[in-house]
């Protein structure tokens, strides 16, 4: 049993001092507030809870910068996914293991405490599958095995190049399942996360232009009960082709076609029409916005104000993980609206932004990957502090931190992963071995 004492910290129901978080067995057992630090406990500054990363392709994390060069014709989403592509069709299950461990150790460094993995490098180059069909969904449960990161697993379906079930081009193969195989990867994926603490195993059916209304449907039934996360609406060309194939624009036709609740995720959604915009909040389904991908990409800028003032729910993910950093995609996401709207805080919701932001993102990332979310009894011990000498922290308190965390850069010192130190002074504990296994990993595929 161990317990820490905060001056400060971020409950549910509000700031708190003097906050007294005994944990056991990696759950928190009791929270007191006013209450004095008492001989054996942990002493810190201030506590948020951390923050789920709700949507990561962590294998991209090694083509991070690679492109930042302009090509002979305009670049756009399209172009760079030929890089990946490039990139992607490299990678074994070892280089996987090694890129991932990387990309979660810098996701805990920064408040992520979760990640949702939405994964869809599963079989050789060649498109064959590994003699553990699974191989590569095991090499993302060892990473999260070896950082400590909490992990949703999202298989991906992806079965067409294109809507109106166009066959998979060459650099597609390695994506490639009908259904039957894919549910075959979805047990064999359960099996690889079985061992992690509080893991979940969704399904990603990847985009409406890779999967067909039947294959929909059928991934539906096949996991009736978990997270279901979807990319959608991330670039005009896929609203035009969509309108295209089926007379109607992409989330308008998922809305119409499929029963999108609380389980679901749309993620980016960035091209709404206000009618949609309006019907995806009533329904309960996160938005899983990634302001760095998408300003990096492109994509364009998520109709928020709108969204959350029809009772939308939206949560945050590092995406292309070409930057990891979750107060950036917090900023990003607020700046974005601010830009558009010509206007300020804009998410606040009457109050501190940065915090509410935290907050926000915190509980609807918790609801799409499965998870509780806060500092709370009866929850995983996850747990963010911050550092007490930064700059950023001086002379505030309370909903302020967050705003400064946020909006100053403010630094995290300490991350507990079920009660766990896992980041001490703002470096994760295995850090050194797992930044040289990945160097040795980049340079032979790179080479």
């Amino acid at each position: 049993m161990t317990t820490l004492h905060f001056a400060e910290a971020m409950l549910p129901g509000g700031w708190a001092r003097d906050v007294r978080v005994t944990i056991a067995g990696g759950v928190i057992a009791s929270v007191e507030t006013g209450a004095d630090a008492q001989p054996g406990d942990e002493r810190h500054r201030a506590a948020l809870p951390g923050m789920p990363n709700l949507h990561s392709h962590a294998f991209q994390r090694g083509m991070a910068g690679l492109a930042e060069v302009a090509g002979p014709s305009d670049d756009s989403f399209w172009t760079w996914r030929e890089v990946m592509y490039r990139f992607a069709e490299r990678v074994s299950p070892d280089d996987l293991a090694a890129i991932a461990a990387m990309a979660y150790i810098e996701m805990l460094e920064g408040g992520f405490t979760r990640v949702g993995e939405f994964h869809y490098l599963h079989h050789a180059p060649d498109g064959t599958a590994y003699a553990d069909r699974a191989a590569m969904s095991a090499a993302i449960a060892a990473a999260a095995r070896e950082t400590g990161i909490a992990l949703t697993h999202l298989p991906v379906f992806y079965a067409h190049a294109g809507f109106g079930g166009l066959p998979l081009g060459a650099r597609q193969q390695r994506f490639g399942h009908d259904v039957d195989g894919f549910a075959a990867l979805l047990e064999g994926a359960r099996a690889a996360c079985a061992g992690l603490p509080d893991a979940v195993v969704g399904v990603a059916p990847h985009s409406l232009r890779a999967v067909t209304p039947e294959e929909l449907m059928a991934l539906e039934a096949i996991a009736p009960d978990a997270p279901v996360h979807i990319h959608i609406a991330e670039q005009v060309r896929e609203v035009e082709d969509c309108v295209a194939w089926s007379g109607a624009r992409p989330v308008e036709w998922l809305l119409d076609h499929a029963a999108v609740d609380a389980r679901w995720c749309l993620v980016h959604a960035t091209h709404m029409t206000a009618a949609e915009t309006g019907r995806l909040a009533k329904t309960g389904a996160v938005a899983g916005l990634c302001p760095i991908t998408e300003a990096n990409l492109g994509d364009g800028i998520f109709p928020a104000i709108d969204f959350v003032a029809a009772g939308g729910v939206y949560g945050i993910g590092s995406d292309s993980n070409v930057l990891i950093d979750a107060g950036e995609e917090l900023r990003l996401l607020e700046y974005g609206q601010r830009l558009e709207r010509r206007a300020r805080n804009l998410l606040g919701r009457g109050g501190a932004t940065g915090d509410a932001l935290w907050r926000d993102a915190v509980a609807g990332g918790a609801r799409a990957l499965g998870a509780a979310s806060g500092i709370a009894v009866g929850n995983a011990a996850d747990i963010v502090s911050l550092a007490a000498d930064h700059p950023a922290f001086v002379a505030r308190e309370g909903a302020a931190l967050a705003d400064a965390l946020v909006f100053a850069r403010g630094a995290v010192d300490r991350v507990w992963r079920r009660g766990v130190a896992v980041v001490r002074g703002g470096r994760h504990v295995a850090r050194e071995g797992v930044v040289q296994r990945y160097a040795t990993t980049l340079a032979a595929l790179l080479a």
